[in-house]
C-alpha cells in the first residue's frame, strides 16, 4: 500500500488546452488552469473522473494496473464488478463471464455480485442497530466516502463502516482459493476489474488496514480481451451454467440497485456526483425526512454502469443489466451458494475528517485574517464563475489569491474593466485642444 499521495486520475501536460471544462465540473474544486494547462490539486481529487469525462482533448486519464501484474502471483482470481456483465450483448448469465475470465489466463473467477448480497445482508443487519447515527450512508463508492471526508465533515459518522463489495469479495476468494491450493495467501492474486478509477484508489489506499486486493484492471482493458471468450460461450446449454450471485447482487451496479438489495423501505438514492452533492447537503442541513433510514450515493450517473473506465453506453448497459436481473430470477436452477463467508466485515477504525486540505493556515489567528482578507477579495470581484481565471469561482480564485497561489489580474472582468479605462483615456489623450 502506499501513501495518500496516490491519484489515480493523472493529467497530460501535452495534450491539455486549457480549455477549463475539467475545472467547472470539478466537485472539489481540485483543478486550476493556469499558464495555459490544467494543474490536478492533489490533496482535493477523490478520483471521481468527471475530469475525465469533461475533458474534450482526453488529456485526464486513470492509472490501472497492467494485465501482466497476473504474472507475478502462482494464482489469479478475477473479481468481476457487476458493471462488467453490462457490456456484453445477448448475455443470459453471468457465469459465462466467469468461465470467459477462466479462459482468459484467470486460475479462478469470483463473483463480486455474490459479495454484494453478502454485504446487502450485513447492511441491512447493521441498519436495526438503535444507536448508529442517521440517516446511515452508503460506504460502497470510495469516490462519495472521500467527498464526505472532504466537503461533509459533520458526515463522517454516518458512513456505514462495512467493507465494500470488491473488498469483501477478495477476503473471501484468497481464503477459499488458500484452502484449495494450498499457497500462502501472498501467492494469490486478487485483481478487481473496475468500472472506475475511484476503486483503484481504494485500493491503493484503504480506508482499513486491511486490504486484500492485489490490483485493479479496467473494464476497458479486459473487456477486448474477454470478448471472443464470452461470445463463444453463449450458445451453452442452460444446465451447464452455473451462477453464484442472483439478480440482487447483480443490480448493484445500477443506481438504486444497493438500496433494493438491501431491502429497507426508508431509503433515499442519488446518483451522479451532483445529485449525490445535493442530496449530502439536505443531509447537512436536516431536510431530509426523519423517517429516512439509508442513504445510498453513487459519483457515476446511473451508478457504475456509468464508470469512466466501461465501454458501453451506461444507459444500454442497464438495460443489459436488467434483462441479466430478470433472467437470473425466472432461472430453473438455482444459485450454487459460495462456502464461508468471511466474519470480517466492518473497518477496523471509523473514518476521518479530511479538514486540513481546506484550512487556510495552521494557526488559529493568521486563519481567521486570511479568511478576512478572502471575504473582501470575493466582495470585490464579479461574482460571474465564469472560470476564465483558471479557477472554477470567484471564491475559488480569491482563496487562491490568499494562499499565494494567484493574483487578481488573472480576472478577465477587471481585465476588461482596466483595458477599458486605458481605453478611455488614450481617447481623451488624443483629443485635439480646444481654446
Amino acid at each position: 500500500m502506499v501513501t495518500d499521495s496516490f491519484r489515480s486520475v493523472v493529467l497530460h501536460d501535452e495534450l491539455c488546452k486549457g480549455c477549463t471544462n475539467c475545472v467547472k465540473r470539478c466537485p472539489t474544486e481540485a483543478i486550476r488552469v493556469r499558464d495555459g494547462k490544467a494543474h490536478i490539486i492533489k490533496s482535493r481529487c477523490i478520483d471521481c473522473g468527471e475530469c475525465i469525462r469533461a475533458c474534450p482533448e482526453r488529456a485526464k486519464t486513470a492509472i490501472v494496473d497492467p494485465l501482466s501484474a497476473m504474472e507475478d502471483f502462482d494464482y489469479t482470481i478475477a473479481l468481476p464488478a457487476p458493471a462488467l456483465y453490462g457490456q456484453f450483448s445477448g448475455l443470459k448469465d453471468a457465469s459465462l463471464v466467469l468461465e470467459g475470465l477462466r479462459r482468459m489466463g484467470f486460475d479462478q473467477a469470483f463473483e463480486v455480485a455474490a459479495a454484494a448480497e453478502r454485504v446487502s445482508a450485513l447492511i441491512a443487519e447493521y441498519l436495526r442497530r438503535p444507536d448508529i447515527p442517521r440517516p446511515a450512508i452508503s460506504s460502497a463508492c470510495p469516490a462519495i466516502v472521500r467527498l464526505i471526508s472532504l466537503r461533509f465533515p459533520s458526515l463522517v459518522s454516518h458512513v456505514i463502516p462495512i467493507y465494500s463489495p470488491m473488498q469483501y469479495a477478495a477476503l473471501w476468494a484468497k481464503r477459499l482459493a488458500a484452502r484449495e491450493t494450498g499457497l500462502p495467501a501472498e501467492r494469490i492474486g486478487a485483481f478487481f476489474i473496475s468500472p472506475c478509477p475511484a476503486k483503484v484508489r481504494a485500493v491503493r489506499h484503504s480506508v482499513t488496514s486491511r486490504n486484500d486486493v492485489d490490483g485493479v484492471f479496467s473494464i476497458r482493458d479486459v473487456y477486448p480481451k474477454l470478448l471472443p471468450h464470452v461470445m463463444g460461450l453463449i450458445k451453452r446449454p442452460p444446465e451447464e451454467r452455473i451462477r453464484c450471485a442472483g439478480a440482487a447482487g447483480i443490480g448493484w451496479c445500477s443506481a438504486g440497485g444497493e438500496a433494493s438489495a438491501v431491502d429497507n423501505p426508508h431509503f433515499v438514492a442519488a446518483d451522479g456526483i451532483d445529485g449525490s452533492i445535493r442530496l449530502l447537503e439536505d443531509i447537512e442541513d436536516g431536510r431530509l425526512p426523519d423517517d429516512v433510514e439509508f442513504v445510498e450515493l453513487g459519483a457515476c450517473s446511473g451508478g457504475c454502469v456509468g464508470g469512466v473506465l466501461t465501454v458501453e453506453s451506461p444507459f444500454v448497459a442497464h438495460s443489459r443489466v436488467v434483462s441479466l436481473m430478470r433472467a437470473a430470477r425466472e432461472a430453473q436452477l438455482p444459485a450454487v451458494p459460495i462456502p464461508d463467508p468471511p466474519a470480517e466485515a466492518f473497518w477496523d477504525s471509523p473514518l476521518s475528517a479530511n479538514t486540513e486540505v481546506l484550512q487556510l493556515d495552521s494557526d488559529i489567528g493568521k486563519a481567521i485574517a486570511k479568511r478576512r482578507e478572502l471575504e473582501r477579495i470575493e466582495a470585490s470581484l464579479y461574482g460571474m464563475d465564469c472560470g476564465a481565471c483558471g479557477a472554477p469561482t470567484c471564491r475559488a480564485l480569491a482563496e487562491d489569491i490568499v494562499r499565494g497561489f494567484a493574483t487578481e489580474d488573472l480576472c478577465i472582468y477587471r481585465i476588461k474593466e482596466r483595458l477599458q479605462a486605458l481605453i478611455e483615456a488614450q481617447a481623451v489623450a488624443a483629443e485635439p485642444e480646444t481654446l
